[in-house]
């Protein structure tokens, strides 16, 4: 998706039957990818230490522009103009009927690099169902925050769960039904300098209407203190206005196969994320997880 997040195996042996009362019917419709689907929204970026609020407005566009391959996979870029406020970013996904998984953006940072691909969503998506995304250790966080010349290292964990189902209105209108994900990625920043631990925590939650995709998310990001000054930023998009064009005929039958979309991803399962989830952000200011479930 566009507008972003914001993404460990154990896929399920035993399917699921089609009476479980928890399990959200063609789940791949609430993330429609279609070329040429746009969707408009507005946003909001509350920011600063706990003692200073600063208050931004942004708007972005995100689109379906066509598909490149990466490492030998076809995968469905998405390009936003200005997600969370931060530039234009293309973001690439593959989706078929076990789920999404995000594999990257551009400009992406060092950071990101060391997390995907990982999974965002599974399909059949149920009601209460939680998976752990990703659990690495030793990272390169890309940031020198006690500014000794290093680096420092970083461990990063983090889990998607479907909350349920609920009505949600934006600007484009009211949508009832709409899937309701949460994505949650924890952080222990190692200070090379110091030899201190700091941490981290970023928590989107989504809500994807069937048939149109990303509706609304909000995250929070925060940064325990450094120097008695902890850092939080809110960040909130909603839809006001959407394209989406009619599913092709092949969609179902690309859907329908499971090959390719965990053939390169079986060895980091653990798997990995969720979504959105677009998370902390380096120098550069790029989130480190994605923001959209693909409708991002």
């Amino acid at each position: 998706m566009g507008t972003a997040i914001l993404l460990i195996c154990a896929i399920w042996s035993t399917p699921l039957v089609a009476e479980d009362a928890n399990v959200i019917a063609q789940s791949a419709d609430y993330f429609p990818d279609q070329i040429g689907n746009e969707w408009h929204y507005r946003g909001q970026i509350t920011e600063g230490p706990l003692q200073t609020i600063e208050h931004k407005f942004f708007s972005n566009v995100s689109s379906v522009t066509g598909t490149k391959a990466i490492n030998g996979m076809t995968v469905t870029v998405f390009h936003d103009t200005n997600p969370g406020n931060h530039g234009p970013m293309d973001s690439f996904y593959r989706r078929d009927s076990v789920g999404i998984v995000y594999h990257g953006s551009e400009p992406g940072t060092p950071f990101e690099k060391q997390l995907v691909p990982y999974q965002i969503v599974r399909f059949p998506m149920k009601v209460s169902s939680s998976f752990p995304q990703f659990n690495r250790k030793e990272l390169d966080f890309g940031t020198d925050l006690d500014q000794d010349g290093i680096n420092e290292k970083a461990d990063a964990q983090g889990d998607a769960t479907v909350v349920g189902q609920e009505s949600v209105t934006v600007p484009a209108g009211t949508f009832k039904d709409a899937v309701k994900v949460e994505a949650r990625m924890h952080m222990q920043i190692h200070l090379s300098g110091t030899k201190k631990t700091t941490q981290g925590t970023d928590v989107m939650t989504a809500w994807f209407a069937k048939g149109v995709g990303l509706v609304k998310y909000v995250e929070r990001q925060e940064l325990s203190s450094l120097e008695d000054r902890g850092v939080v930023t809110d960040i909130m998009e909603e839809l006001e206005s959407d394209e989406i064009k009619p599913p092709k005929a092949s969609l179902g039958r690309r859907e329908s196969s499971t090959e390719g979309l965990l053939a390169d991803d079986a060895g980091d399962y653990e798997l990995r994320q969720v979504l959105f989830t677009p998370g902390f952000r380096s120098d550069s200011g790029e989130p480190m997880a994605s923001k959209r479930l693909a409708a991002d």
